[in-house]
């Protein structure tokens, strides 16, 4: 198989975010359609955080195994700060954005606060946060992308198609992610937006399949393993929030395990190959 058909398969296995995200464009869902929604999307992301600290700590833990400590000092010292960074960094973001907030209604002269002017900030809010776990699951599925690239420079092309058929299995259930807010919050999002959502968390798929082909790094893949990592648990602990609001235990607890099991059994694929 040639460089570029593993990229292309690479590509499509990033792709399949596409098939999750038009359910975004449902017009006004019922509450407890957008509650179990969100609840599905906090179970997907649960199982991923897990799923990326797993990859990241994989070259860590083998190198105490080796008694490696120069690697694991390296290795331990990238994950912290990038798991920080995903993490702290994306609170103090939305704090600064938050002080930026007052700021702008103010500028904008009396009335600018009217009620019936708060909803577009609603919006922004959700899409925010979508934007937010597109990137955090872009980071992720670049690390993916570096995982098939790899496979496929070291000549384990068996490896690698399986790795795709199962990224691209497990990508699929990742677009409900994405959405998620926008659904909750009742906002109907443009083709346009969802087509760009679906580029920001699938594209890098692509991409790290192309870089994963002629460069194999560890320290890298651990980066973007503790980025991702770091910024999906702030979307979930966001997410957490907004189903408390909604006031429906039963149907949250048993969507989120839902969404656990949906994330096992799409990566079990990759499992069986391995990875």
């Amino acid at each position: 198989m040639s460089s570029a058909q593993i990229t292309l398969l690479g590509a499509i296995a990033g792709f399949t975010i596409y098939l999750g995200l038009p359910i975004g464009r449902l017009r006004s869902p019922a509450p407890r359609l957008r509650a179990g929604l969100n609840a599905l999307a906090i179970g997907i992301l649960i199982f991923l955080v897990w799923d990326v600290l797993t990859h990241a700590w994989a070259p860590i833990d083998s190198a105490l195994s080796d008694h490696r400590w120069g690697t694991v000092a390296s290795g331990g010292v990238v994950l912290a700060v990038s798991l920080a960074f995903g993490l702290v960094g994306l609170v103090h973001y939305d704090r600064w954005s938050l002080r930026r907030r007052p700021t702008a209604a103010l500028s904008q002269g009396p009335g600018a606060a009217a009620s019936t002017e708060l909803a577009p900030a609603v919006s922004s809010q959700a899409s925010r946060l979508a934007l937010m776990i597109a990137i955090g699951i872009g980071m992720h599925n670049f690390a993916e992308g570096l995982a098939i690239g790899n496979s496929a420079a070291k000549g384990e092309l068996s490896l690698a198609v399986l790795l795709i058929i199962g990224f691209g299995l497990h990508n699929a259930t990742e677009g409900f992610g994405i959405v998620a807010p926008l659904t909750t919050e009742g906002n109907r999002p443009s083709w346009g937006t969802l087509a760009l959502l679906g580029l920001i968390g699938g594209g890098p798929t692509f991409v790290g399949t192309l870089v994963g082909q002629h460069l194999v790094n560890d320290t890298l893949s651990i980066a973007f393993l503790g980025l991702a990592a770091g910024s999906i648990l702030y979307v979930v602990i966001e997410l957490l929030a907004v189903a408390r609001r909604a006031a429906l235990k039963e149907l949250t607890t048993w969507m989120i395990l839902a969404g656990l099991l949906l994330g096992f059994a799409t990566d079990a694929v990759v499992t069986a190959a391995g990875a």
